[in-house]
């Protein structure tokens, strides 16, 4: 039995609301994966701020109609599609992706779509070997914790200077 019209806005209507929310799309073939498979990348992309939606192409063509950020995503619904919705650290949930496609040996990402800009393969590749937000927080803390430890290394040499030592 197929779904009603009232279930479709439904789906519609949460589609709408999660493209709202997300920074980034991936568009997956998953033909060929199983129940299992989905469950695993969705585990994978939940510790990532990403999610994996699988749903017919139609009902994602009326979430993103009159939204300019993902209508570029049309050129993409074409077969069987996973949509993987990405909110905060993009990178992390690429390499996430990425991962769970090198695993599995099944899904090709078919595209991708970053601020209202189509993906290519090496675009998202990129974004996948970017350090993650942690790493990155991290680099920036440690550099301004240096700035304060030269300042009171040259202030104690030019004290120990001026003083004759």
């Amino acid at each position: 039995m197929g779904r009603t019209l009232e279930s479709k806005k439904e789906i519609v209507k949460e589609l709408k609301a999660l493209l709202d929310d997300a920074e980034m799309a991936l568009v997956l073939d998953y033909k060929g994966l199983s129940i299992k498979d989905i469950s695993d990348l969705r585990t994978r992309l939940h510790s990532n701020n990403g999610i994996c939606k699988v749903t017919k192409n139609t009902l994602m063509r009326k979430a993103i109609d009159g939204k300019s950020t993902w209508s570029d995503l049309n050129t993409l619904l074409t077969g069987t599609n996973a949509f993987v919705l990405i909110k905060g650290d993009i990178g992390s949930a690429v390499k996430a992706v990425q991962s769970f496609q090198k695993d599995t040996q099944k899904s090709q990402t078919k595209g991708g779509l970053f601020e209202g800009k189509l993906l290519s393969q090496e675009e998202i590749k990129a974004i996948a070997s970017l350090p993650s937000k942690e790493v990155l927080m991290a680099k920036i803390a440690g550099a301004l914790n240096a700035i304060p430890t030269k300042i009171a290394i040259a202030l104690t040499k030019y004290l120990q200077v001026s003083q004759g030592h």
